[in-house]
């Protein structure tokens, strides 16, 4: 007769046995950096399917057991994460089973996804388009009950320094002078044709690629991440986001947006801010700008923050 094997036997769990005295709690355990797909859905209804990085934690409390059930995150993670639409309605669940699969291990939970995500955006003038990239992050968080879910955003735009511009058209001024004779009577064309000479544009103002990135935390009543709303308002208030496709008459545009909204890193933490407080979905929300200057070797800087009791700033930190 065939041999026939006995009962498997059963595999050793050295995180629960392997040390039987009581030791501190650990903040938070898990894994960084799982890769996955995820989904969002666009305004226009239309789902995006990007790759993601996931980290999921949980704490671990004091007690006897060496570790968390780490596996049970990640297959909670693939499940979900992997296969559902994101929503906060999804976060909070997932969080909840995090919790759940640890057998009283835990009691609080996080998870961020990061991901880029992807806008097809028109040109200024001419009827092209191209794809813009957005880092982007979904945070949340359970704590002892409570539920809280954020969205970061990193959102390039170009700054022109209001003061340079003024320092620029000073220089203008004097060339002018100096290339007419202001106490005769001048030629308009003679002027219009200096004016788009190398000779009239005597000097220019520095500009630079900027960086505005945002953290927001969404009312609980709210199940969506309006993920391109964001960058609509934000990019509305800027004015100046950088561009894809561009013909002549484009950069043309873009040359006009930047002198019609001259800023200083402060004038554009100030529109930023102002427009997301016009967000009936942001229960608080943080951002900061840095404008990577071409005149110094150094940023300039601006943080703003809506700053209810216990939201961002409250503490005098920046987040960033």
């Amino acid at each position: 007769m065939p041999h026939r094997p006995g009962p498997l036997p059963e595999l050793a769990d050295i995180t629960v046995n392997a040390l039987p005295d009581h030791h501190p709690a650990l903040d938070w355990v898990g894994m960084g950096a799982v890769e996955l797909p995820v989904q969002l859905e666009n305004a226009d209804a239309t789902t995006l399917r990007l790759a993601a990085r996931v980290n999921a934690f949980v704490n671990l409390r004091a007690g006897t057991a060496r570790g968390i059930h780490m596996s049970r995150l990640y297959l909670l993670v693939d499940r979900w994460i992997g296969n559902e639409p994101l929503t906060p309605t999804l976060v909070r669940h997932v969080l909840h089973e995090f919790v759940t699969s640890q057998a009283q291990l835990s009691d609080r939970a996080a998870l961020q996804i990061d991901f880029d995500y992807l806008l097809r955006r028109p040109a200024l003038q001419s009827a092209h388009s191209g794809w813009r990239s957005y880092p982007a992050r979904i945070t949340g968080t359970l704590d002892h009950g409570r539920y809280s879910t954020e969205v970061t955003l990193t959102l390039v735009y170009s700054s022109t320094c209001p003061c340079s511009a003024a320092l620029a058209r000073q220089l203008i001024q004097q060339q002018f002078q100096t290339d007419f004779d202001t106490r005769q009577p001048l030629d308009a064309q003679q002027v219009v044709d200096w004016l788009g000479s190398e000779q009239g544009m005597a000097a220019t103002p520095h500009s630079q690629r900027s960086t505005a990135q945002v953290r927001v935390r969404l009312l609980p009543s709210f199940d969506q991440f309006p993920l391109q709303a964001l960058i609509d308002r934000i990019e509305g208030a800027l004015q100046t986001p950088v561009q894809t496709a561009v013909k002549r008459e484009d950069e043309q545009a873009f040359a006009r947006l930047n002198a019609h909204n001259l800023m200083f890193c402060e004038d554009a933490a100030r529109r930023v801010q102002t427009a997301l407080q016009a967000d009936p979905h942001l229960a608080d929300f943080q951002l900061r700008v840095n404008h990577h200057e071409s005149l110094h070797a150094h940023d300039a800087v601006a943080v703003a923050s809506k700053g209810i009791v216990g939201g961002y700033g409250s503490d005098g930190s920046t987040h960033f």
